[in-house]
């Protein structure tokens, strides 16, 4: 999971419900000070939320971007039903279109973090028209690596049996090895135990089987005309690198790697991060006239 070095909104930001159609999402809004170059849907990974991407606001609404990092539907702050059905991959992708229409900017620049690439590859195979580009972070073609599928299955079993203050526990002990050594600050680690007991385990059910299960897509995705762009770490624990400079190749995409970062850039190496965003963006499209009234 991603881990936040703040959690302070900077002041360029908000923190409100957006409503939709689909209903309402917890979301960060920062906006630029000045003329708006485009919007940016940002969509959070596999027990993520909106909080991984506060180290990109300021940079991105500095550099003209209005910047929307949403909690998706059962996700921390959003609400959410108790049903695993209403966390299937093609529900939560109409989930992000709402979204996006809601943010009344015209199409969107879309970036999905790890699964969050994943529902955000959905919702343009489903209808490329309400996004400008798609950003794929730390996200592959198809399943995740071998291990992380067997973590996922052990989650899912856990779930169904254990309370999810017992799962917490039992999935501290199974971190990535890359993980062991770090210190988190109390009011970090504090934020992620209250950020898993806010999520809806069918949430976290649903979406497991989705980073377990998910077909390789790539084809269909690079037949969509629209400016894509592949970023990740220099190491990844849930798609090896290799795997996703071979899934830009076959997009035709925009191949970034941040040296220094391994599975969360956003938030290991988030200056080198939002100049590698800002500059896919710009030649994607400034969107000009999007946004002005916003």
């Amino acid at each position: 999971m991603s881990r936040p070095p703040f959690l302070e909104l900077p002041a360029c930001a908000g923190a409100y419900r957006l409503a939709t159609g689909r209903g309402e999402f917890a979301v960060h809004d920062a906006r630029p000070d000045g003329p708006v170059r485009g919007t940016v849907l940002l969509v959070p990974g596999f027990t993520g939320s909106k909080e991984d991407f506060l180290p990109l606001l300021a940079p991105l609404a500095a550099a003209g971007y209005r910047a929307v990092a949403v909690d998706g539907r059962g996700q921390y702050e959003s609400p959410g039903p108790r049903a695993e059905q209403a966390y299937a991959q093609a529900e939560l992708a109409q989930d992000i279109a709402a979204q996006a229409a809601a943010l009344d900017a015209g199409p969107v620049h879309l970036l999905g973090h790890s699964l969050g690439g994943l529902l955000a590859r959905a919702a343009v195979l489903d209808d490329a028209a309400p996004y400008r580009s798609l950003t794929l972070m730390s996200s592959g073609p198809a399943a995740v690596a071998p291990e992380q599928r067997a973590r996922a299955k052990m989650l899912i079993d856990a779930l169904t049996t254990m309370s999810m203050e017992a799962v917490w526990q039992a999935m501290r002990e199974l971190d990535p090895p890359e993980a062991a050594g770090e210190t988190t600050p109390p009011e970090i680690a504090e934020f992620l135990h209250r950020r898993w007991l806010g999520t809806v385990p069918e949430q976290l059910i649903g979406t497991a089987r989705q980073i377990a299960g998910e077909p390789d897509r790539v084809a269909a995705l690079a037949a969509v005309p629209l400016p894509k762009h592949v970023l990740s770490g220099a190491v990844d624990y849930a798609w090896p690198v290799p795997l996703m400079d071979e899934m830009a190749e076959r997009l035709g995409a925009r191949r970034t790697v941040i040296t220094g970062a391994e599975h969360s850039p956003n938030v290991e190496r988030p200056a080198e991060t939002a100049a590698a965003l800002v500059s896919f963006w710009n030649e994607a499209g400034d969107g000009a006239g999007q946004g002005d009234a916003q």
